[in-house]
């Protein structure tokens, strides 16, 4: 005869149930702590919505060539048209698909090499240390703006070869910040006691020092997205960026919009606010989920 030990019926919903209301109540607790940090993360869904289901929500294809051209903004076109006749809050919303597709892609190929070149900096260290320090050295010795010029020069104009210097740059600062993160956590005295019992170094790796740095790795990159859209915009603002007709937001801002700033400036109004507004809410988030990271914010109240 076998006894079954069976959970009650109901036990894994009323886990659920607690497991929500266990992340709720962090999210009403982060909203009430850090609103500026909830309105960033409404944002962040709101433009990650758009960009997504631009097709749907833009009301005009972005490079479709209408007849009234530098319209106001009215009731047919609400930021109204460019020097073409496109509608200036379609190019928008294609725009933020733009920046989110740049955002996202750059972020995740910077984020693999600078976890691998500053955590494996740090915890072989030596003439490995010495080289990867120098080459970041060098690297940095450059004003990010100038090096991604240097790139994109080389490169040329164009989506991939963008994200490509975005994740080069983006790759190099990270790993400075994952080799200090991995230089403090590799003094802990139970680093140095799983090294005693024989652990060996891939298992330290995966085992201690990067679920250490993870929330690291996390406010780095939630706060580094911000800074690509904005390094994108920037480029194609001088020119080096995405090349037209393809809707970004730089571009809106660079040759069409200086040249009808005073004759149409509602060209310039679109862009310019759904910039500011991501970037600032972007920072906002980032700042709330690296106090709500940090043990000692985590730990008061």
């Amino acid at each position: 005869m076998v006894l079954e030990i069976t959970a009650p019926s109901g036990t894994d919903d009323r886990g659920a149930a607690v497991a929500t209301r266990g992340w709720l109540g962090r999210a009403a607790h982060l909203a009430h702590k850090k609103p500026l940090g909830a309105f960033g993360a409404v944002v962040m869904v709101l433009f990650i919505l758009a960009a997504v289901f631009a097709d749907a929500v833009a009301p005009y294809s972005p490079l479709e060539h209408g007849a009234t051209r530098l319209a106001a903004p009215s009731s047919a076109h609400l930021a109204g048209t460019d020097q073409y006749g496109r509608d200036v809050l379609s190019r928008v919303v294609f725009g933020a698909r733009t920046s989110l597709y740049v955002g996202v892609v750059a972020t995740i190929l910077s984020m693999v090499p600078a976890v691998l070149l500053g955590m494996s900096s740090a915890f072989f260290g030596g003439w490995y240390d010495y080289l990867i320090q120098r080459f970041v050295d060098t690297i940095q010795a450059l004003p990010g703006l100038v090096l991604l010029i240097t790139i994109l020069v080389i490169l040329g104009p164009g989506l991939w070869n963008v994200i490509i210097a975005l994740s080069f740059n983006r790759a190099i600062v990270g790993s400075r910040v994952m080799r200090g993160a991995t230089m403090a956590i590799k003094s802990e005295v139970y680093i140095e006691a799983a090294h005693a019992t024989g652990a060996t170094n891939l298992r330290l790796i995966l085992r201690h020092l990067l679920p250490n740095i993870a929330p690291t790795i996390i406010v780095v990159y939630s706060l580094g997205f911000g800074t690509v859209i904005l390094s994108e915009a920037s480029l194609s603002f001088l020119g080096y960026g995405i090349p037209p007709p393809t809707p970004s937001w730089g571009g809106m801002l660079a040759a069409d919009g200086r040249s009808y700033m005073f004759g149409a400036p509602w060209m310039l109004w679109a862009p310019t606010l759904a910039l500011a507004i991501v970037i600032f809410a972007v920072n906002m988030f980032g700042d709330a989920i690296r106090d709500l990271l940090d043990p000692r914010m985590r730990g008061a109240g």
